[in-house]
């Protein structure tokens, strides 16, 4: 086979290029490698807001599980809303372990109380935690209502408000 110096060239400088493809990794075999099942395609999509400052930011919380009745979901990703006004999909590093703050073991769960006077920590259900949370803030209230009232109407200075 007789061969000139341009056809040399070619078949020399396209042997060079394939091979350096395929160190780079564009080999046709690893393209026809089996493709991984997308992480959140069987995920249950929920909104919610950071629980950590009082800035508001929205996170899209990520739950494997099939909604049935006594089933509990397990959150396995957090991420930034991107339609949330307040973070556009963003988080700050507090916000981003969101899903190590979930799955801790040390978290809270259930209500606790601790009477006046006592060292140990109560649990109590739920109802009666609210029962005695309202009872508290209606208490709180009402002593504050009767106390005098300062309002400003404008004159510059503060003026009682008559009874």
């Amino acid at each position: 086979m007789d061969m000139t110096r341009r056809q040399f060239f070619r078949v020399s400088s396209a042997g060079v290029a394939s091979s350096t493809l395929v160190a780079l990794g564009f080999s046709p075999a690893t393209a026809l490698a089996e493709t991984r099942n997308f992480k959140l395609e069987r995920t249950t999509e929920t909104r919610n807001t950071c629980p950590y400052c009082s800035v508001g930011c929205g996170v899209i919380m990520y739950g494997l599980g099939d909604r049935a009745k006594n089933v509990t979901a397990e959150i396995i990703h957090i991420e930034g809303d991107p339609d949330h006004p307040v973070n556009r999909g963003t988080l700050c590093p507090k916000g981003a372990g969101l899903l190590d703050f979930v799955h801790s073991q040390n978290r809270l769960k259930y209500p606790e109380i601790r009477e006046p006077g006592s060292t140990q920590w109560t649990r109590v259900s739920r109802d009666e935690a609210m029962t005695r949370l309202a009872k508290r803030t209606k208490a709180e209230r009402d002593a504050k209502h009767n106390a005098p009232h300062y309002n400003c109407y404008g004159t510059g200075g503060p003026e009682r408000q008559r009874s």
